[in-house]
């Protein structure tokens, strides 16, 4: 008997390729079947959505190709997965397959069925992790909890709706998690734990506090990650032992939001307001959205079954507008923990106005000689500069040259450690020229400041000052480059740790998540930059930003008691005056918060409208843009066109990237639904004005719906 069975494999939703393609099989298999099929000269992996007993009207055997091979040993993706890979392909109107396939470790991808089984055959070696034991004994649950803690806990436990767990940095939400997970753990024997960080510098000290807490509980094993920073059999091992439901606990970014989870009872998003969850690339997913529809989908199988729902905890000291807004409308529940663990206070904000300091000073005398009191009393600070790189351009004075990339509209970054010019958008490196390649002068000089350039001087300007000890001053910088080599990251976080470093200067990687348990001030020096930036969120970034940072401070009570000194936030600016500093100085987030909503509901902003991107890329601008503007013309008549506005085709702030010029045009309606509608009845219109001769010269297209960049 032949069987007709519908797979999706991964094409873009701009090559044309239908969602599901049928192939045929002498076997009957179940939907969420991974098998390799042929697709054009090529094998590729693929999953079973569909099956059926007959092929589809109008094919015939002589039209389709066999299914070339089933991988075995491997259960079937259930149908919640499917559901939720189906939900973001819809929504965010990229095709079934990019999502589906793209959610699966690449080496699955690569592997022949010896292989494959060679593999779960080691994987099946690894003792299974076993249920967490309500009654275990109490000092396996942690500290003691402090009231804010029991209560949150109390409310998440009744919980119906999405829980947003606003605390302040400092307020032990990371304990929080660790009981709800242990609960969770503890009251399903098959229960499975998700929790999520932005980034993958956030994961090894989440990890360690997991698996000290879990592994003595649930046996070796019980803890996986997942995320790119991974090798690809490193993923691939993860991602058996979830999808076994052997790894009881998942720690991830945002690509473990679409793993395999057949038993997911709690989903936690850490520090859920930061961009890293919202994917600029491929689908364009956010992670953070994703996880409450995922924890809905769970829910409703779960009550299904007369069983208790899958929880999401969404955390943060300085919550998305989004989410705010949600708890605000009573869509989500808010669960405040205002109080640092300890009694500790939050940092004392020290606002610089640099109009009256010294012209051309990188850092006020009045800071250096706050850092160099706490140097001496043996305490640590932190410098926050979120540009890397030693300058962001190298230019000559006398002809005007500067450091373009000759493939970007973007200048290359001056690095000093290596002395190279290194293009930060498409990768393209030189060595530092001799000289200006223009005109010859041998005096060329870099403008403006990185990381690089704030740790030389820095520690240049503290190389007199003495720690406790009589040795010198040490500064340290952290950020993607110094970070670059494996194992470079703990490395560097075990030498502030263990207090070797004194001065720690680094980008926005260091600002959120770490416990820094002897860093008692904490310096931004170039915040205007972000005060005045041409997105709509800027402000909303840059207040988390330094909310984020200020939490460095002041960590452990016991320290700072001892210590005899307040931690201490210091802000260099230019515009001491700005409202967005008045919020920052009284750690009212509440207020900053509803002040923004109103700005953005009187203009019709996220949440109050919702907003999608059409980007086009092409050889030119004039192309990228023609595509867009016929886009926009054959778009008239489609449904819930009249209740939509596209804006003109307009350059990309970076229009340039790897010698393709980008454009996009912004698409907003007051509806969600609207808008959906209008995006779906609209993919087939931009497949068919490709062709157009407006066109010629597309490389690619792709809709962003609820962009964080516009």
């Amino acid at each position: 008997m032949t069987f007709w069975p519908s797979v999706v494999v991964a094409t873009p939703a701009h090559s044309g390729v239908g969602a599901l393609l049928t192939y045929r099989s002498e076997l009957s298999l179940a939907p969420g079947t991974l098998v390799r099929v042929p697709l054009g000269a090529r094998e590729v992996l693929g999953v079973v959505w569909e099956s059926f007993d007959s092929p589809p009207d109008g094919l015939t055997e002589a039209q389709t190709k066999a299914v070339a091979g089933v991988l075995e040993g491997l259960p079937p993706l259930n149908v919640r997965w499917r559901q939720l890979v189906k939900f973001t392909a819809q929504y965010y109107q990229r095709s079934l397959g990019e999502v589906a396939l793209a959610a699966l470790p690449p080496q699955l991808r690569d592997l022949s069925n010896v292989q494959l089984a060679r593999r779960l055959k080691r994987h099946a070696k690894n003792p299974v992790a076993a249920a967490a034991t309500p009654d275990a004994p109490a000092e396996d649950e942690g500290p003691a909890l402090s009231e804010e803690q029991a209560a949150a806990l109390q409310a998440l436990a009744g919980a119906q709706a999405p829980v947003l767990l606003y605390g302040a940095t400092g307020s032990g939400k990371t304990e929080v998690y660790l009981r709800a997970a242990r609960r969770a753990l503890a009251e399903h024997a098959d229960a499975q734990v998700l929790v999520m960080v932005p980034e993958i510098n956030l994961t090894p000290q989440l990890e360690a506090r997991f698996r000290e807490r879990f592994e003595p509980l649930c046996g070796a094993g019980a803890v996986v990650c997942l995320h790119s920073g991974m090798t690809p059999a490193q993923r691939l091992a993860s991602w058996l032992a979830a999808h076994a439901g052997q790894a009881r606990i998942v720690l991830g970014t945002r690509m473990a939001v679409l793993a395999s989870l057949p038993g997911l009872r709690l989903i936690v998003v850490d520090e859920e307001h930061d961009p890293s969850y919202k994917s600029q690339e491929g689908a364009r997913y956010s992670a953070r959205d994703l996880a409450v529809y995922r924890a809905k989908v769970e829910s409703e199988a779960l009550l299904a079954e007369g069983a208790s729902r899958c929880q999401v905890v969404l955390g943060s000291a300085t919550p998305s507008l989004e989410s705010w807004h949600a708890a605000e409308q009573g869509r989500y529940l808010r669960l405040a923990m205002p109080a640092r663990i300890g009694g500790g206070a939050l940092p004392r904000l020290r606002l610089v106005d640099m109009n009256h300091q010294p012209k051309g000073a990188l850092f006020a005398p009045p800071l250096l000689d706050a850092m160099a009191e706490r140097i001496a009393r043996g305490e640590q600070c932190l410098v926050l500069l979120n540009r890397r790189g030693y300058a962001p351009v190298l230019a000559c004075h006398d002809c005007g040259w500067k450091s373009a990339c000759p493939h970007c509209s973007a200048f290359r970054v001056f690095h000093k450690m290596d002395r190279t010019l290194r293009c930060h958008h498409c990768g393209f490196t030189e060595r530092v020229p001799r000289s200006c390649p223009d005109c010859g002068n041998l005096d060329i000089a870099p403008v403006g400041r990185g990381t690089e350039q704030v740790e030389e001087q820095l520690a240049a300007l503290l190389a007199e000052v003495k720690r406790p000890d009589g040795g010198p001053a040490r500064v340290a910088r952290m950020d993607a480059d110094s970070t670059r080599l494996k194992g470079s990251l703990e490395i560097q976080l075990a030498t502030v740790h263990s207090g070797e470093v004194d001065v720690l200067v680094g980008t926005q990687m260091i600002a959120k998540g770490h416990d820094f348990r002897r860093i008692t001030l904490v310096a931004g020096i170039n915040a205007d930059s972000g005060l005045f930036a041409s997105d709509y969120r800027a402000p909303e970034r840059l207040f988390a930003l330094l909310m984020q940072v200020g939490g460095r401070a002041g960590r452990d009570a016991a320290f700072m008691d001892q210590q005899g000194a307040a931690s201490e936030l210091w802000v260099q600016t230019w515009t001491p005056l700005h409202p967005l500093f008045a919020a920052l100085r009284q750690h009212d987030f509440p207020a900053f918060a509803a002040d923004q909503l109103s700005e953005r509901e009187s203009a019709g902003m996220p949440p109050f409208g919702h907003q999608a991107l059409l980007r086009a890329d092409a050889r030119t601008q004039q192309a990228a843009q023609a595509y867009l503007n016929a886009a926009a013309q054959a778009a008239d008549g489609l449904p819930h066109r009249e209740d939509v506005t596209l804006y003109p085709a307009v350059p990309l702030t970076i229009q340039r990237v790897a010698n393709v010029e980008r454009a996009q045009m912004l698409v907003e309606a007051a509806s969600r639904t609207a808008l959906q509608r209008f995006l779906s009845a609209w993919q087939p219109v931009l497949l068919a004005s490709r062709s157009l001769p407006e066109a010629r010269g597309l490389v690619r297209f792709a809709v962003d719906v609820d962009p964080l960049v516009i």
